[in-house]
């Protein structure tokens, strides 16, 4: 990934990197699609469908947005570990 860079063309790239990802969206939903929420990179939510029936629900609508928000939180965590690892792999450190 990196071939012959020097340290500040590294450095670079890895910033490059890490703005890509928080720029991504990941999103999950529950209830069979009832629900579905949107976080970005940073972990932050930008977007929350909740289907009309659940409105008369509280109970079932809390379950299925935390169900929610906490698939899509894991899914970004899961690909910002997998982009680090990526990364230093190109480095090929030895």
């Amino acid at each position: 990934m990196f071939g012959n860079l020097d340290l500040n063309e590294i450095m670079q790239k890895i910033q490059e990197s890490m703005s890509d990802a928080d720029n991504k969206t990941y999103t999950a939903s529950s209830g069979g699609g009832m629900v579905e929420v949107t976080v970005n990179g940073k972990f932050e939510v930008i977007d929350i469908k909740i289907d009309d029936s659940l409105l008369e629900d509280k109970e079932s609508l809390q379950i299925l947005l935390m169900s929610a928000v906490n698939d899509a939180i894991k899914m970004a965590v899961d690909d910002k570990k997998q982009q680090a690892m990526n990364m230093f792999g190109g480095l090929n450190i030895n």
